[in-house]
């Protein structure tokens, strides 16, 4: 007759041998959220990165597609829309050196809050903010209202 289980024998040999070995260990359901919020963040500043850079390249777009009677002089939109895409890509180096930081912080159980990143690119979003203010109040509203009679 056999039983449906194995007896465990007393000795101690035996029973070093029929101990199971162990798993690796998985990481908490702390940690994971931690990590998944980590990484919603990083893409978050991943997507302001890009639209930065977009909207850089829409400014000048837009300088280039002037009214027909308007001045053929360049100005300095490209100089802004440059500055909008390098903030944009400055933006998404330090936002991929800052996840990896946080994650290895995370790991290590040490993370801090960083706030030079946050008061940096709020000071970079100011500066281009009154940047855009004073670009759209300098295009001189004369040439916008030309109508082209054939």
């Amino acid at each position: 007759m056999q039983l449906p289980f194995k007896f465990i024998k007393a000795n101690a040999e035996d029973s070093e041998k029929e101990q199971p070995t162990e798993k690796p260990k998985s990481p908490s359901s702390d940690k994971v959220r931690e990590h998944l919020a980590n990484e919603r963040t990083y893409l978050a500043w991943m997507r302001s990165g890009i639209a930065l850079m977009g909207f850089g390249v829409l400014i000048v777009r837009l300088r280039i597609l002037r009214p027909p009677l308007a001045p053929q002089a360049p100005g300095n939109g490209w100089k802004l829309g440059l500055a909008f895409a390098l903030v944009g890509l400055l933006t998404v180096l330090l936002s991929t050196q800052h996840y990896l930081v946080v994650r290895r912080d995370i790991d290590e159980d040490t993370y801090k809050p960083a706030d030079r990143l946050v008061i940096l690119s709020s000071l970079a979003v100011i500066l281009l903010g009154i940047g855009v203010v004073y670009y759209v109040f300098t295009i001189p509203l004369d040439s916008l209202n030309t109508v082209i009679v054939e």
